[in-house]
């Protein structure tokens, strides 16, 4: 389940690695160019949104801590500054976190996944 999680996160196909996993940002492939693995079964929905939203709140909340408590920056710099950070960390961590999601559904055998198909080790 690491490995799969390790290939999810770099947005690659959780089976042998090599393949893309998204046909665009946030689009699942239907399956692995290299390795033929189906992906249309996942089920990621809302998960990665509300993970990435859980993350991204968590760090920018300790951002707005620091930044006033040390730095005592003015308000609509620390607005400007946090948008901006909040707006970047969301869009590099969703297809990540995503990836990720979609790898470990692969690897638990959910939702359809590996049926009819033996992968040993998986």
């Amino acid at each position: 389940m690491k490995q799969a999680l390790l290939r999810g996160w770099r947005r690659r196909c959780p089976n042998c690695g090599q393949g893309r996993l998204f046909s665009g940002y946030l689009k699942v492939a239907d399956h692995c160019d290299i390795c033929g693995e189906a992906f249309h079964h996942h089920r990621a929905d809302d998960g990665p949104a509300y993970l990435t939203i859980l993350l991204v709140g968590h760090l920018i909340a300790v951002m707005i801590h620091v930044l006033y408590a040390r730095f005592h920056l003015d308000p609509a710099t620390m607005a400007v500054t946090l948008s901006v950070a909040c707006v970047g960390l969301s869009l590099y961590l969703l297809p990540h976190i995503k990836g990720a999601f979609v790898a470990l559904q692969w690897s638990r055998r959910m939702h359809g996944f590996g049926e009819g198909a033996d992968r040993n080790g998986a």
